[in-house]
Order: C-alpha cells, then sequence, then structure tokens
C-alpha cells in the first residue's frame, strides 16, 4: 500500500503564491512518477502537472507558466509550487502516484486525501 499525505493549502488573494506539498510512504516504487490534480465544487477532477522519476514534467495549459511541479527522490515527496493565482484555481488539490502513463490517462491508482486551496478576488 501507498500513502500519500498533502499539506500546504488555504486561503489566499489573487495574484499570490502558494506551496503545496506532499509526502509518500509504503511500498513505493522508485521508477513511478507522482502527479497533482483538483477538482473544483460542482466540477470533475481534472490534471494539473506530473512528474516522472526522470525529471520529466507535463503540466496542462491552464497553469503553464504558473505552476511548477518538483520532487524529491530520497525523500518521496512532490512538491506544486503556483504563483499568480486566480479565483479560478480555487479547488481541492490532490496528490498521486503511479506509473507516468496511468497519470497522464488520469487513472492513477494512489491518492491523498486532498488538500483545500481558496482563491481570493
Amino acid at each position: 500500500q501507498v500513502q500519500l499525505v498533502e499539506s500546504g493549502g488555504g486561503l489566499v488573494q489573487a495574484g499570490t503564491s502558494l506551496r503545496l506539498s506532499c509526502a509518500a510512504s509504503g511500498r513505493i516504487l522508485s521508477s513511478y512518477a507522482m502527479g497533482w490534480f483538483r477538482q473544483a465544487p460542482g466540477k470533475e477532477r481534472e490534471l494539473v502537472a506530473c512528474i516522472a522519476s526522470s525529471g520529466s514534467t507535463y503540466y496542462v495549459d491552464f497553469v503553464k507558466g504558473r505552476f511548477t511541479i518538483s520532487r524529491d527522490n530520497a525523500k518521496n515527496t512532490v512538491a506544486l509550487e503556483m504563483k499568480n493565482l486566480k479565483p479560478e484555481d480555487t479547488a481541492v488539490y490532490y496528490c498521486t502516484t503511479d506509473s507516468y502513463s496511468r497519470i497522464l490517462g488520469r487513472r492513477p491508482s494512489y491518492w491523498g486525501q486532498g488538500t483545500q486551496v481558496t482563491v481570493s478576488s
């Protein structure tokens, strides 16, 4: 089993920054990718960014240039640095891990419990 615990969410004003972190524990494969999804009220969960074990990254268009995903393989952690936040970024953000293809396919096996990010205008 794999456990994922997110932290760093909160209430911020538009235009500011926030950093989310996720710690993974359990039976983690070193080759696994890690990623972030989000779900806004009344909307489907959507992929935000993904990072392979090699460090290769993928971002959806609406966060390119504003969000940066990074990972520390030695500590089994992944972070999401979010800049120039907008009210439409308000959502519950979830950490995930699985193969790169499964995360890009929007079907990772392991999920964290989520952390709320609220951006006020």
